[in-house]
């Protein structure tokens, strides 16, 4: 796929409406709630939007432009069940393996409980399973997404720190109390960098290594990486120091220096240009300039509910997860046409990061866009406004 700006119209999208789209973004950026943003709109493997508004670093003033660097969190995670499936592909890990295969510190988890206000461990009825990492039905949690027990307890041991290698950091997750039985809820959680830590406990390299490898250079993806080398500390793009709508700020991670943890959960930086070679390998269903990385019938498996009837945990996971949606292996997937509250067709797949960015890929209607942007506390918002404003330029 090159990146190459053609005439909209071509592939059944008005150029008008993309351009109020732009001119919206840019509305955004005068009235100072969004710093700058990219953004990227294919179909039919053309590129028919990629353009940027505002600015990279409001600290500096200096201008957005196509090639900046952004932290795109839990898009990170996708590209690690990518790798994850690579190694299924070519017989190295099965999905039904329990974890602690693998891993021997997730042997023998306990269960949190209240019974009667008293908190009590129970023994797993079952081991959780790769399939559970890929598709957040491993028990696990998130710190940020509630105050309960088993959230508070990640919170004291800092999950989130950069400053522990990946194998510690599975080492002391492990040895936490999972929050749900295996398999009985979808709780969006830190099962992808788990899972990054499987890649590498099979592959016998680091993570970084792995996908730099495998998919980043097979796939042309120069400028995606875990660290931003010092000749392009230029250009990262910044929030703003200050929430715009007055809330608290939330502090994003510095990309300047090596941590020490591999987060397969979201510690990935990208640009617009090279997320979406991704996006395009994907729609193309594993293949791209002829590097196939991916069956297409795994394509399709990874990008179709995997949860049927398991129930969505309340609260965070819950706001995360739309109505009339499911989850496939690393990506939200569309299930009805309507009960949403944003368009899209049947099998659309999508996801985003916790900083602003994210994407969404259409097979039906071979398109695919994606939005890069650092707004942590307006993500909701312009995650939503995007794909309305996408969806309004087809004209098929």
């Amino acid at each position: 796929m090159t990146l190459t700006a053609i005439s909209p119209d071509k592939v059944g999208l008005r150029p008008q409406r993309l351009q109020q789209l732009m001119h919206v973004l840019q509305r955004e950026v005068d009235s100072q709630r969004l710093p700058g943003a990219v953004a990227v709109v294919a179909r039919h493997g053309k590129t028919a939007l990629l353009q940027s508004v505002g600015q990279l670093n409001p600290a500096t003033g200096e201008a957005m432009h196509n090639d900046a660097r952004f932290r795109i969190y839990s898009m990170t995670k996708p590209i690690v069940s990518v790798a994850a499936m690579m190694l299924v592909e070519q017989g190295r890990l099965l999905l039904a393996d329990p974890v602690a295969k693998h891993l021997p510190e997730f042997a023998g988890q306990k269960v949190a409980v209240n019974e009667g206000g008293t908190l009590e461990l129970q023994p797993v009825q079952r081991d959780a399973t790769v399939h559970d990492l890929l598709r957040h039905t491993a028990g696990m949690t998130y710190e940020f997404l509630g105050s309960g027990p088993v959230q508070r307890q990640y919170a004291q041991l800092r999950l989130g720190s950069r400053e522990r290698s990946l194998a510690d950091f599975t080492q002391q997750l492990a040895a936490l109390p999972l929050m749900y039985q295996p398999g009985q809820v979808f709780e969006y959680s830190r099962a992808t960098d788990v899972l990054g830590r499987v890649v590498e406990a099979i592959a016998g390299q680091p993570l970084q290594q792995f996908m730099q490898e495998q998919i980043f250079d097979p796939l042309r993806m120069p400028d995606t990486s875990f660290t931003v080398p010092p000749e392009f500390h230029g250009h990262i793009a910044e929030p703003f120091a200050r929430d715009p709508d007055g809330g608290l700020q939330m502090k994003v991670i510095d990309v300047r220096t090596d941590a020490a943890l591999a987060s397969g959960g979201g510690g990935l930086i990208s640009t617009a240009q090279d997320y979406a070679r991704f996006l395009q390998f994907m729609l193309n269903r594993g293949e791209l300039d002829g590097v196939q990385l991916l069956g297409p019938q795994t394509v399709d498996f990874m990008t179709t509910d995997h949860l049927g009837d398991i129930p969505v945990a309340p609260g965070g996971s819950r706001a995360l997860l739309p109505a009339g949606h499911g989850f496939g292996l690393g990506f939200a997937v569309r299930k009805h046409l309507g009960v949403a509250p944003v368009p899209g067709s049947v099998g659309t797949y999508f996801w985003g990061g916790l900083a602003g960015t994210s994407f969404f890929v259409d097979p039906k209607l071979d398109m695919f866009a994606c939005l890069m942007l650092q707004a942590p506390n307006q993500r909701e918002y312009y995650r939503m406004l995007f794909r309305d404003m996408v969806y309004a330029a087809v004209m098929d």
